[in-house]
């Protein structure tokens, strides 16, 4: 099962709700799900399409004290939706490691962002993250050492 094509149908997904929350998110996903022939894993998008719609409110509260200088109309739908579903993944997700909901979700923002997605969403995730009961110090440490070693 490709993940990575999973989260870009969730994305996908997700971003055309936002701008029509009356429509059916079933069908909308499955209309994405359909124009990729690939493996995505259907499970993983249902299930995480379900969760982040239940949690969008603590997402957005939590989207919000993170980058105060950025009012939530403010941020982009493409940057909004990848941090959704970082969050989700980050504080619900048993299945997902924290530092892999960021890491992909720093990727879709370079895929489908503007030039400074990546860094504002991984800005953000990283105080989210590192205000969360999942946090793990050692996480920091591990990205400290990795970079000692490259300079």
């Amino acid at each position: 099962m490709n993940r990575h094509l999973s989260r870009v149908i969730i994305m996908q997904t997700l971003y055309e709700w936002d701008f029509r929350p009356e429509s059916n998110v079933d069908e909308i996903k499955q209309r994405n799900i359909d124009n990729y022939q690939e493996d995505a894993d259907i499970d993983f998008i249902n299930s995480t399409i379900k969760n982040v719609i239940e949690n969008v409110d603590e997402a957005d509260k939590l989207i919000v004290k993170a980058a105060p200088e950025w009012p939530l109309e403010q941020i982009s739908t493409v940057d909004k939706t990848i941090l959704r579903i970082a969050v989700y993944e980050i504080l619900h997700s048993t299945e997902v490691p924290p530092k892999v909901a960021i890491n992909e979700a720093v990727e879709l923002g370079k895929t489908f962002g503007s030039e400074n997605s990546s860094k504002f969403i991984n800005g953000v995730l990283g105080t989210i993250y590192r205000g969360s009961a999942n946090y793990n110090p050692e996480d920091d440490q591990k990205k400290d050492n990795n970079e000692s070693i490259k300079s």
